[in-house]
C-alpha cells in the first residue's frame, strides 16, 4: 500500500495476492472518517450538491469538496453534471448494506470497538 498525497491518503497497490486485501483496506480506511460516512449516509436519501451538503453538515466548502472528492476517487461516489452544478450520489446502494452490516456487528460488540485502545474513540454514548 502507498500513501497518496489527496484525496484519501491511501491507495491500494494492486500486485499480486495481497491485491484483494489491499482493496479492502482501502474500501474501508475510504470510510473511516465521520464525515466521509455522513456524506454517504446522506447520498442515500438521494443526489446533493457540495452546497447542499456544507449547509447540512456544517462543514466548509473545501472540507466537503475534499471528502467528497475521496469518495469519488474510490469510486463510491458519482458526479452528474448540470449545468454548473455536480450532483452527487453513491455509485452502488450495496454500500448500505455494508453499513447496515457494520451497524449490526457494532450492536453485538456491545462498547468494545468505541473503548478499542489503539482506534476506540474512548467514550461510550449513554445507550
Amino acid at each position: 500500500m502507498t500513501m497518496d498525497s489527496g484525496g484519501c491518503g491511501v491507495r491500494a497497490a494492486v500486485s499480486g495476492a495481497a491485491s484483494e486485501l489491499d482493496a479492502a483496506v482501502a474500501l474501508f480506511h475510504s470510510l473511516s472518517d465521520g464525515t466521509r460516512l455522513a456524506i454517504v449516509r446522506r447520498l442515500a436519501q438521494g443526489e446533493a450538491r457540495v452546497a447542499d451538503l456544507v449547509g447540512e453538515l456544517g462543514l466548509a466548502q473545501s472540507t466537503v469538496s475534499a471528502h467528497v472528492a475521496c469518495l469519488r476517487d474510490c469510486n463510491l461516489v458519482e458526479g452528474r453534471p448540470q449545468g454548473r452544478q455536480v450532483f452527487y450520489s453513491l455509485t452502488r446502494p450495496e454500500l448500505m448494506d455494508l453499513l447496515a452490516s457494520a451497524e449490526t456487528l457494532l450492536a453485538a460488540t456491545g462498547n468494545a470497538v468505541a473503548l478499542c485502545p489503539d482506534y476506540g474513540t474512548g467514550t461510550v454514548e449513554p445507550a
